[in-house]
C-alpha cells in the first residue's frame, strides 16, 4: 500500500488547527516573474547576478504547476460568475480562519443550502470522493475533489464570506449525487484498498468518474476523513445556530406541483441504480437549458406524474445516547424529512421516499431505539 501520501497528513492538520493559510483568490493578479524566489530542497543554488545560467531542473519542476495554478485561477476570474446560489456552483467558504470549499447540491429549506465539501488533496481521495476534470473548467484548484461522503448544510448571510469559484453540469452533479447514493448504501465495491491510486470507475451503471479506492484496515485516509468531517460539522452548526438566532419564519416546500417537482429533482432517490436510466434521460433533457447558466432565478422543468413523488411516513424512537449530528447523518443518508415530533413517548414522524428501505435503514442502525410505519391520521 502506499501510505506516502502528499501533502502529509501532519501538514494538513497543522493547517486546520492554525487556521490555516488563505489561498491566493481568481482576482487577484498573475505572478510576476522576477517577484519572488522560492527554494527547494536539493535545488541548485541560485546563480549570481547577470550570470547567464540555464534554470535548475527542480526550478522548471516548479515553474510548470505555478504556471498551470496561475492559468487556472485567471480561467476562474474571467468567468466572473455571480454571487447566486445554485444547485452545482463551487463555493469558497471562510470559516474561523480556514478556507473551505463547498459544492451546493440543493436547497431544502428556505434559504438553508445542503452540499458537500470540496478539497484539493487529490492523493488522499477515497472511493467516494469525485475528482473534478478538465471538462468541468473553470473552476478553483483547491477544490476540485468533492467528498460526496461528507455532507453539510450552509445558509447565505452578510456575516458568511462565501464566493462562487465554479459550477457543474447537470451531468456531473447527477454522477456526484450517485456516488453519494452508493456511499449511504454502504454497498461493497469490488476495488482494493490502495491508497493513492486514483481510476475512472462507473457508478449507478451509467456515469463514469474519477475517484480513489475504498478505505482499508489502518487506512491513513481514515483520519484524514475525520478531519474534514469534523470540519463539515463545525460549518453547518455555526450556520444553523446564526439561522436559529435570526429565528426568522420558513417556508417550507408542501406538496402540489412545488414539492413534486423539488423532492423528483433533489438527491432523495431519484440518483439510485434502479432509476439511473430514467435520471440520464432527465439530464438530457435538462442540459441544454441548465448549461446555458441563466442567471435568472426562473427554470422551467417537466411537469411530473404525481405518482412519481409517492411518500410514505415512519415513525422512529432515538436511542437515549444518540447523539443530534449522527442522527442529522443517519437522516440525510436515507434522505428522509422531518414533519412531526417529538411525540409524548419521544417518537418523531419522518417522511420518506422509499418506506421499505428506509425502516430497514432505521432498523439496522445503532441509534434506534425502535421504529415502524406510522399510523393512518384521521
Amino acid at each position: 500500500m502506499n501510505t506516502e501520501l502528499w501533502p502529509p497528513l501532519s501538514v494538513i492538520r497543522s493547517a486546520f488547527q492554525a487556521g490555516g493559510a488563505t489561498p491566493a483568490m481568481p482576482d487577484a493578479p498573475a505572478h510576476e516573474a522576477g517577484t519572488a524566489t522560492v527554494a527547494m530542497p536539493g535545488a541548485a543554488p541560485r546563480a549570481a547576478p547577470g550570470a547567464s545560467a540555464a534554470p535548475p531542473r527542480a526550478v522548471l519542476d516548479l515553474l510548470l504547476p505555478l504556471n498551470e495554478l496561475a492559468r487556472r485561477r485567471e480561467a476562474v476570474a474571467q468567468r466572473a460568475f455571480t454571487a447566486r446560489w445554485a444547485p452545482g456552483r463551487l463555493l469558497s467558504v471562510v470559516h474561523e480562519g480556514r478556507l473551505l470549499g463547498v459544492l451546493l447540491d440543493r436547497c431544502i429549506d428556505g434559504n438553508l443550502w445542503q452540499g458537500w465539501m470540496a478539497a484539493g488533496e487529490a492523493d488522499w481521495a477515497g472511493a467516494y470522493d469525485v475528482l473534478l476534470e478538465p471538462d468541468d473548467e473553470p473552476f478553483e484548484p483547491a477544490f476540485g475533489l468533492v467528498q460526496a461522503w461528507n455532507v453539510l448544510t450552509l445558509e447565505p448571510s452578510p456575516q458568511l464570506c462565501a464566493r462562487v469559484l465554479g459550477e457543474v453540469s447537470a451531468t456531473r452533479l447527477a454522477a456526484i449525487r450517485a456516488v453519494h447514493d452508493e456511499w449511504a448504501a454502504q454497498a461493497p465495491l469490488a476495488i482494493a484498498p490502495e491508497p493513492g491510486h486514483i481510476a475512472l470507475r462507473t457508478v449507478g451503471g451509467v456515469f463514469s468518474v474519477l475517484s480513489g479506492t475504498p478505505l482499508g484496515a489502518q487506512d491513513p485516509r481514515a483520519d484524514y476523513q475525520a478531519l474534514y468531517r469534523d470540519a463539515a460539522s463545525q460549518l453547518s452548526s455555526a450556520s444553523v445556530a446564526a439561522r436559529t438566532a435570526r429565528a426568522t419564519p420558513q417556508l417550507k416546500p408542501g406538496g402540489g406541483w412545488w414539492g413534486s417537482i423539488s423532492r423528483w429533482f433533489s438527491a432523495e432517490g431519484w440518483m439510485r441504480p434502479a432509476f439511473a436510466v430514467l435520471a440520464l434521460v432527465v439530464v438530457v433533457q435538462n442540459v441544454g437549458l441548465l448549461s446555458q447558466r441563466a442567471e435568472d432565478d426562473e427554470v422551467r422543468f417537466r411537469s411530473v406524474p404525481p405518482a412519481a413523488a409517492a411518500r410514505a411516513d415512519l415513525v422512529v424512537r432515538w436511542k437515549p445516547e444518540a447523539r443530534v449530528e449522527d442522527t442529522a447523518r443517519l437522516l440525510q443518508s436515507m434522505s428522509a424529512e422531518v414533519v412531526g415530533g417529538p411525540g409524548a413517548d419521544g417518537s418523531w414522524r419522518l417522511r420518506v421516499a422509499d418506506p421499505v428501505q428506509g425502516l430497514a435503514a432505521l432498523a439496522a442502525s445503532p441509534l434506534v431505539a425502535s421504529a415502524g410505519p406510522a399510523p393512518e391520521r384521521p
